[in-house]
């Protein structure tokens, strides 16, 4: 009889989340599965209340990304209401999405994956963590832990709250931007700026060079991407656009949010607990095949970065057009999502200065006039861990009456179930493990940012 390896819990993940690897007799992997444990119960929760309160619930479903929350909902709630927010609204909303992007990116990277990579896969797991990073590189640790305070603060500052924000509003934003705000603002993300191009280029230099022979093997899949994309030239998008949805071959089709059900399936394995996203419309079915995958796709920082045309932003655009000459269009190694996140943090430091260059962001009217009414409304924006998508149909006193949810988690779970199958087949022979490369299968896991 086989022999079952458990993972408990994953570590240096933003959720909870186990791995269970099943060995035949000749000790060789047989199945794998990623067990995401988490109840998540908010779409009921939230049934029967009045829609404008909502964007202040739904932000506690992650305490790591709550401002996506919170300006999904909003945006749900807004097209339920049939409501477009004033122009400087819209704007401040997308300014605290990019600034809340900045912060965990650098969390992600710095304080979650860089161990694996400064230390080893290899190392220690008492030593493979944070502490041993700040040991073996005090420097970047403490300058690593200034900037994601700073970034942290400026949201604090301007918008209240960085956690669990109440500042997006149905029809706008709660308070305009003042001149002497904008200017700290300006002068702080430029030296989060400074900083994101310094960590691009370190982790180029020192990392993905060294490692490339596992960036080509570990956890790789063949698989369609999901992002968020301008309307009018394809450039890369986190708070608004349309979505694209791009097969393996690089082909793909775009379509707005509120069509998503026809593009999209959701699917549910008898040994999950979460529900497993797939394309619909590719009219092939639903199947985790390692040789022969259906209708699987991914989300998150390297399918924003593949489905896109270029990026909006001079220096990110460099840094993608290096990118796609070394690994190509759709790249599909999966340990590249951290190369990916590194060029999406250069990009949300220039989109915020760009925001906050636009004349007309310190202007006071910041939300439309709103009234509660019957309807349907999605909102979608680019979470950090993939495209997050919030439906709500309300009733004639403008309270839920039904909401589905798509986290950005949640579009991975069945492409990170396939990683995870990939490389404890190709790292567990005969029997023959050891912690490191049990540790490896984790990475596999933690490329995805769940």
């Amino acid at each position: 009889m086989g022999t079952v390896l458990n993972i408990a819990p994953v570590s240096r993940i933003e959720g909870h989340a186990k791995i269970a690897i099943h060995l035949d007799d000749g000790g060789n992997v047989e199945d794998a599965f990623l067990h995401i444990q988490s109840l998540r119960g908010f779409e009921k929760f939230i049934e029967g209340r009045p829609a404008e309160e909502v964007p202040r619930i739904v932000n506690r479903i992650c305490g790591i990304c709550p401002w996506m929350h919170h300006l999904a909902s909003n945006k749900a709630v807004d097209g339920a209401f049939g409501v477009t927010p004033t122009p400087t609204g819209h704007k401040l909303r997308e300014l605290c999405q990019v600034m809340a992007h900045i912060n965990d990116k650098i969390l992600h990277f710095f304080f979650l994956a860089s161990p694996d990579f400064v230390l080893g896969p290899d190392a220690d797991y008492s030593v493979r963590n944070v502490i041993g990073v700040a040991k073996a590189a005090p420097e970047l640790a403490a300058q690593v832990v200034k900037m994601r305070q700073l970034g942290q603060m400026m949201l604090e500052r301007f918008a209240g709250k960085a956690i669990h924000p109440i500042a997006g509003v149905t029809g706008g934003f709660s308070k305009p931007l003042l001149e002497d705000e904008r200017q700290t603002l300006l002068t702080e993300t430029r030296t989060l700026l400074d900083f994101a191009l310094y960590s691009l280029d370190f982790a180029i230099n020192n990392v993905f060079s060294k490692y490339m022979d596992v960036i080509s093997e570990l956890g790789n899949i063949t698989t369609g991407f999901l992002g968020t994309v301008d309307r009018e030239d394809g450039s890369l998008r986190i708070y608004d656009g349309k979505q694209r949805l791009m097969k393996p071959d690089g082909s793909y089709v775009d379509f707005e949010g509120e069509e998503y059900a026809n593009y999209l399936g959701e699917h549910v394995e008898p040994w999950a607990y979460s529900k497993m996203p797939y394309a619909k419309s590719w009219g092939e079915g639903f199947d985790l095949s390692l040789e022969a995958p259906r209708g699987i796709y991914r989300s998150n920082t390297l399918a924003r970065i593949n489905v896109c045309d270029k990026m909006a932003t001079p220096k990110a655009q460099e840094a993608l057009e290096q990118f796609r000459s070394q690994f190509g269009r759709p790249a599909q190694q999966t340990l590249l999502y951290h190369y990916a996140r590194l060029i999406e943090m250069v990009y949300a430091c220039e989109r915020t200065i760009e925001l906050l260059q636009w004349e007309g962001i310190t202007d006071p009217n910041v939300r439309a006039k709103v009234e509660p009414k019957a309807g349907r409304g999605v909102g979608i924006v680019e979470a950090p861990r993939g495209t997050l998508i919030h439906d709500y149909v309300t009733d004639e006193n403008g309270c839920i009456e039904s909401a589905n949810l798509i986290v950005g988690t949640t579009h991975n779970i069945a492409p990170m179930n396939m990683s995870v199958k990939q490389a404890a087949t190709s790292l567990i022979k005969d029997g023959n493990y050891n912690e490191g490369l049990l540790n490896q299968v984790e990475m596999a896991v933690r490329a995805y940012d769940p």
